[in-house]
């Protein structure tokens, strides 16, 4: 039925649109801690910490590392918990579904942005419970939006990493802040208008999502969330041509497998896959945070201190942030760019998916590098390429987690694994808080020697792309 169909497409469209405006809006916007730590120096948060010291010409100065390393230590603390809390999450997720998951992390957020909005410099300590819960909250809206995918056939991992590109892209929501606060726009009126935009993604809950899941392969005319009154209009016509919802017994990011034996969890886990996977996270995941931890402490080092000409840097890296949801999608094209093409002899869906995932790989642990080495040289101007980069490979990084993971593996440990992947580079990622002391104490404010290491650790993710390869290349020769 035309007019059925029609209805079906539309509402399919809307759901990828306002699933994108979430993630780009909302959900990942605390990795733009750098433009929020801005407003929140000028604030007076934790200038309890800065003391006068006597420089080297005698002269008293005033030393605020120990509130920049507290500062640090809110993002290491929240961005471990983004991660680390993935796990129960992912459990949660799979097991009641998206509408008890999305009202979970729409509480977690709402509460945080609440605890924002009424914080102050007196109330400082209260940013530790309030950035936690806005980045676990966040993680939530992308987790359950990445199943939208599934409504688009072969294009599922170009919009699974168009979600992750809009994810990034949302740190840039604290750039918008810092500019609205210069203008004279309060912190307190900025979170409590956040606060509010909850009642949005309450509708979008229950309009525009499936209680359960989306399945993929897509029955014939599958329709999800109420559709006000005319649910059991719809809900008949699916009948009548023998199609059911089956949300309820689909997990998602499903693959369209020839019926096998598939993986228990625990195999999963001991598998070469999830091992070299969880190092090429891991890597690249300390390398972004401690960059993103330590820019302001950086670019104060490379400025001399100059505030004006800090923050115009900071606004060219929180700019620089809007684009990952243009990065993104090349990373999903690169791994479908397969789809409608003939497979090989013998050749599975699952394995030319899996083939496609090793230029992706690779790609994204170059671009790593590079932006070390940019991030490593201690020349001002070239900051503005090493953000280019950072933004870019991060894009690649997240979206290249999720759509591997979703190849790699049955999709019914999708969430499970999705969630102990996340959690474990979470704890390597906590490293970042004794580097940032290491490099204010025995290193003397200069992260020089701190950067080459990271240099030197982000040629370990090199290891994963290769075992794919080497993998893929063996079953070729199976199949000859």
């Amino acid at each position: 039925m035309p007019g059925f169909e029609n209805g079906l497409s539309m509402r399919r469209t809307l759901t990828f649109a306002t699933g994108l405006v979430e993630c780009l809006c909302f959900a990942g916007a605390v990795f733009g801690w750098a433009s929020l730590v801005f407003i929140l120096k000028t604030e007076g948060y934790f200038s309890d910490l800065c003391v006068n010291t006597t420089g080297v010409n005698g002269t008293q100065v005033l030393d605020c590392s120990g509130q920049d390393e507290q500062f640090s230590l809110v993002f290491t603390i929240a961005s471990f918990m983004n991660n680390f809390l993935t796990l129960p999450n992912g459990f949660l997720f799979d097991h009641f579904g998206t509408t008890v998951a999305r009202l979970f992390g729409i509480f977690l957020y709402t509460m945080g942005t609440l605890m924002v909005a009424f914080s102050s410099s007196a109330l400082s300590n209260l940013l530790f419970p309030a950035i936690t819960l806005l980045a676990v909250g966040g993680i939530l809206f992308l987790m359950t939006n990445m199943q939208v995918g599934n409504l688009f056939g072969s294009h599922r991992s170009t919009i699974i990493t168009f979600y992750n590109g809009a994810f990034d892209s949302s740190s840039a929501l604290f750039f918008i802040i810092k500019l609205l606060h210069e203008v004279g726009v309060s912190l307190r009126s900025a979170f409590l208008f956040l606060a509010a935009c909850s009642i949005i993604h309450v509708l979008r809950t229950f309009f525009l999502l499936p209680r359960r899941f989306i399945p993929y392969p897509l029955p014939d005319n599958y329709t999800y969330g109420i559709t006000c009154g005319k649910s059991t209009t719809l809900s008949s016509k699916v009948a009548e041509n023998g199609n059911t919802e089956t949300d309820e017994t689909h997990a998602p990011l499903d693959k369209d497998a020839p019926v096998k034996q598939e993986k228990s969890f625990r195999e999963c886990l001991l598998s070469r896959f999830f091992v070299f996977h969880l190092l090429w996270l891991s890597v690249m995941q300390l390398r972004h945070y401690l960059f993103i931890g330590t820019l302001n402490p950086m670019l104060d080092g490379l400025t001399a201190g100059e505030p004006s000409l800090v923050s115009k840097y900071i606004n060219a890296f929180a700019i620089t942030q809007l684009c990952g949801v243009l990065c993104a999608p090349w990373n999903g094209l690169i791994m479908d760019r397969h789809k409608g093409k003939p497979l090989a002899l013998g050749e599975s869906e699952q394995e030319a998916d899996l083939r496609a995932t090793v230029l992706s790989l690779f790609l994204t642990a170059l671009q790593c590098v590079f932006f070390s080495v940019c991030a490593t040289i201690p020349y001002l101007p070239l900051q503005y390429l090493t953000f280019i980069l950072q933004v870019l490979n991060r894009s690649f990084l997240y979206g290249g987690n999720a759509a591997f993971l979703s190849v790699a593996f049955p999709s019914r440990h999708f969430g499970k694994l999705y969630g102990l992947i996340m959690a474990l580079s979470a704890v390597v990622a906590l490293l970042q808080y004794p580097f940032v002391t290491l490099v204010n104490g025995r290193l003397g404010g200069d992260p020089l020697y701190l950067n080459i290491a990271l240099t030197l650790l982000s040629l370990l993710a090199f290891i994963h792309p290769l075992s794919v390869y080497l993998h893929c290349r063996g079953l070729a020769s199976q199949r000859a």
